[in-house]
Parts: structure tokens; C-alpha cells; sequence
């Protein structure tokens, strides 16, 4: 207890310190936040899971702010614009990035020419929203399962095709971790949009397609595709009788697309720690909650340092598969 006690006065001594030394404009500022209108930039165009993070929260939050907060949306070179100009803002909270997996962790990975670091570059705020991914199939096939599919992959190496919106999108990734994770062999097709892959998918010239849950739904609900497994380790409320990837046929298998909120290094901590209480808060509202849970993104409490970790587990974990199956961008 002494200990404790000691550790605790010489935390409260420091921060103490840093606040008497910080000048008093400064500190007022911060202790004020936000004072002017605040703009979240969407590294995408409208329509998606971090678009509507960014535009639920700018709505929740303006009540408790008082300040108007603007959704931008700045697509291209796989959300590294929208990335590259929250990184070169301001560092004082008025520029915030609604960021995803794959312009956080994946990008750096396979863009030589990306110019900055988003693990080093960026500041984790709070994790808005983890969504699984539905394995989705054309309903004619002659498989029903993904056990099934597997054993077919195995007779037949090579010959059974998975497609996706491009090299390193969450579709391609997750695929391939299928792949190393059964020992089989599929046909990656990459397309420039869902308007060209449907055709296909619903044609069957594709086998799979890993789907956002919200993008898959209707089509699953009107009898056009089935859905034979969703890649996170637990099954999800929207579809109940569906088995996971963990529980069919590789054990430990997790795989999701997640979206949270990030701020320019060298923005005050204190701006940072408004920003993930606000956000958390809100999230913990049921209305929120069920609104994002109606789409399979949950939203669970979390700090910043909780934030930050679970974005180094990921990071590894797509350094680890990306080398193992060999990725790189065409």
C-alpha cells in the first residue's frame, strides 16, 4: 500500500508539473475544448462502415459540444489521402480521422510511396466499431458449408475462386488467411467495384465473396446468395445459425474490419482523453448501440492505451500474413 501510495503522489507531482508548466492560453484551450467547429475526415466516399461512424458521431456529439462538426470525405489511393492530410493538420484536435483497417495497419505494409506512418504518425483515439465479415456464396453452389467448400478446395486445388475490391482490401486478406490457415488453394479476382464482382457472384463464376454483413444481408434475405460463415470467433445476433470460421473449420480464426478515431500526433492529451470519453459515452447509449448492432458492429468500451494496443496486435498480425502468403499491390 505504501508503494501505491508513493506511485500515486509522484503521478499526481508530474502531471501537476506539466500543467503549471504549460502556458495558460495553452492550457485554457485545451481545458475548453472544442471551441470551433471540428472536422472528421472519411478517407472514402459516402456509403461504409467509417463513413457511418463519422456522421452518427458528428451527430451525437454536437449536442454536448455546442460546436458544429462536419463529416469531409477524402477518397483515393486506398484512404492514404485522406490519412496523409489529417497527419499534416494541426495537431490540436479540430482535424480527426475516422480511419479503418486498412489505411492504418495494411497501407504501410504495402505502399512504398505512402509517406507517412500511420502507427507513428496518428494518435489512436477510441475504437468506434469492429464488424465481422459474411462468407458469401452463389445459392446454386453445390456446397452449403465452408466445411464443405474446404473439402472441395482440397480435391480440386486451383480451381476454386474467391473474389475482391482489390489487392489488400479485407475481402483479399481474408481470403488468404483462409487459404494458409486450411492449406488450400483458391483463385484470388480482384475487381475495381461491386457493380463488376456481383455479376459474376451471383452468375457463379465466383465461388466466395467475404461481404461487409450489411452489404450481404439483402441479397441473402432475397434468396440470391448464401452465406456459409462469418470470420469472427463469435456467431453474430443477425445471423444466428450460421457458423464461424473458428467453430466449422480453423480454430482461433478472427478476422474483422474495424473503424475508430484518430488525431494528428502531438495533439494535447488532454483533447484526446475529452475525445474518447465523449465517444465512448456515446456509444453506450442504447439507441446508438442498437442502431450499429443492427449491422454487426459492436461497439465496445475502451480506452486509449486499450486502443493502442489492440491496433499493435493487428499490425502484427497483417505484417505476419501479408509476408506468409506474399501480398503485394499490381
Amino acid at each position: 500500500m505504501k508503494i501505491e501510495k508513493i506511485q500515486h503522489c509522484v503521478k499526481f507531482l508530474v502531471n501537476t508539473i506539466l500543467l503549471l508548466s504549460m502556458p495558460a492560453s495553452l492550457l485554457a484551450a485545451e481545458t475548453n475544448y472544442p471551441q470551433k467547429q471540428i472536422t472528421m475526415v472519411v478517407p472514402y466516399g459516402p456509403g461504409g462502415m467509417g463513413d457511418r461512424l463519422a456522421r452518427l458521431s458528428s451527430e451525437k456529439l454536437y449536442a454536448n459540444f455546442k460546436q458544429p462538426i462536419i463529416v469531409e470525405n477524402k477518397p483515393g489511393g486506398n484512404g492514404s489521402i485522406g490519412g496523409r492530410y489529417v497527419v499534416n493538420a494541426k495537431s490540436d484536435g479540430y482535424t480527426l480521422l475516422v480511419g479503418q483497417t486498412g489505411e492504418l495497419v495494411v497501407n504501410r505494409l504495402l505502399m512504398k510511396e505512402l509517406g507517412y506512418d500511420p502507427m507513428k504518425d496518428l494518435i489512436p483515439v477510441v475504437l468506434m466499431g469492429n464488424a465481422p465479415l459474411a462468407i458469401v456464396a452463389p445459392i446454386d453452389s453445390k456446397f452449403n458449408t465452408l466445411a464443405e467448400f474446404i473439402q472441395m478446395a482440397k480435391k480440386s486445388p486451383g480451381e476454386m475462386s474467391y473474389g475482391s475490391l482489390g489487392q489488400g482490401t479485407p475481402g483479399h486478406l481474408a481470403g488468404a488467411a483462409l487459404e494458409l490457415g486450411t492449406n488450400i488453394i483458391m483463385v484470388h479476382v480482384p475487381y475495381k467495384g461491386m457493380s463488376n464482382l456481383l455479376p459474376d457472384l451471383l452468375g457463379g463464376r465466383l465461388n466466395l465473396f467475404f461481404s461487409s454483413t450489411s452489404s450481404a444481408m439483402p441479397l441473402i434475405k432475397a434468396g440470391k446468395l448464401k452465406v456459409i460463415g462469418v470470420t469472427t470467433p463469435k456467431r453474430i445476433s443477425v445471423l444466428p445459425n450460421v457458423e464461424t470460421v473458428s467453430e466449422s473449420v480453423l480454430p482461433g480464426f478472427s478476422f474483422t474490419v474495424w473503424g475508430g478515431l484518430f488525431a494528428p500526433k502531438g495533439t494535447p492529451i488532454p483533447v484526446v482523453e475529452k475525445l474518447n470519453q465523449e465517444i465512448n459515452a456515446m456509444l453506450a447509449v442504447p439507441e446508438t448501440k442498437s442502431q450499429l448492432e443492427a449491422d454487426s458492429i459492436a461497439v465496445p468500451a475502451n480506452s486509449i492505451r486499450e486502443f493502442s494496443e489492440f491496433m499493435q496486435l493487428e499490425a502484427n498480425k497483417y505484417e505476419s500474413l501479408i509476408k506468409a502468403a506474399n501480398i503485394k499491390l499490381e
